[in-house]
C-alpha cells in the first residue's frame, strides 16, 4: 500500500515543483541564457545574464526588510523601501530602509550589502584616527562597533556600523536625542543579520 501511494504521489509532487520552477523568472530566464549561448547568440546571453542578476539582487534586498525593526514605543513606522544599485551607481549593491516618525522628529535605518564601498569603510573603522577625524565617537552597541556622531545645537546625528564584513548599517535621525539613536541601533538583530545568506 505505501509503494502505490509513493507512485501516485511522487510524479505529483515533482510536477508541482517543476510548475513552480516554470513559474519562476529566473529559473526561465536561465533556461532563455542557455539556448541563446547554444545559439551563438551571446550578446542576448550576456544581457539576459544581467537581467537575472537584477532580479536575484531585489529578492535579495526584500529578504532585508526582515532585519528592520519594528517602530519603538510611542514611534510609527513606514514602509520598508528596497532597492539594487547598478555598478554605475555608488558601485554597486543592495540596500533597504525604512523610517520611523514620531511628531517632528524621525529616524532612519538603512542596511547595505554587497557594495565595494563596504572596503573604504573598513578601513575607517580599523584606524581610530578616521573614524573619529570629523567629530564620530567610537563606541560598541550590541558587541558592533559603532562610529557614532551627534550634534546637540541641531539635535541630529547618526550611528554607522559594519557587521560581519558584509552590511552597513547606517541609522540617521532629526530632531532626536543620542538615546533614541541608540535606541534604534540596539533594536536591530545583528546576529541574525550575520546569518543572511
Amino acid at each position: 500500500m505505501k509503494t502505490f501511494k509513493t507512485l501516485v504521489w511522487a510524479p505529483l509532487l515533482l510536477a508541482s515543483l517543476l510548475t513552480v520552477a516554470s513559474a519562476d523568472d529566473v529559473v526561465d530566464t536561465l533556461n532563455e541564457v542557455i539556448k541563446s549561448y547554444e545559439k551563438g547568440e551571446y550578446g542576448a546571453a550576456v544581457e539576459d545574464l544581467n537581467y537575472v542578476l537584477q532580479l536575484i539582487q531585489q529578492k535579495k534586498s526584500k529578504g532585508l526588510e526582515a532585519y528592520l525593526p519594528e517602530a519603538l514605543a510611542g514611534w510609527s513606522a513606514e514602509k520598508a523601501q528596497s532597492q539594487t544599485a547598478g555598478s554605475a551607481m555608488f558601485g554597486g549593491g543592495i540596500s533597504t530602509s525604512r523610517k520611523y516618525k514620531k511628531g517632528s522628529s524621525w529616524i532612519k535605518i538603512e542596511i547595505i550589502t554587497d557594495s565595494p564601498l563596504m572596503q573604504s569603510m573598513m578601513g575607517i573603522f580599523s584606524n581610530p584616527m578616521f573614524a573619529t577625524a570629523d567629530g564620530g565617537k567610537l563606541e560598541r552597541i550590541n558587541r558592533e562597533k559603532a562610529i557614532v556622531k551627534y550634534n546637540e545645537e541641531g539635535q541630529n546625528g547618526e550611528i554607522t556600523i559594519v557587521v560581519a564584513k558584509r552590511f552597513l548599517v547606517k541609522i540617521e535621525g532629526q530632531k532626536v536625542s543620542p538615546d533614541e539613536l541608540k535606541a534604534y541601533a540596539k533594536a536591530i538583530d545583528f546576529k541574525k543579520l550575520k546569518t543572511l545568506p
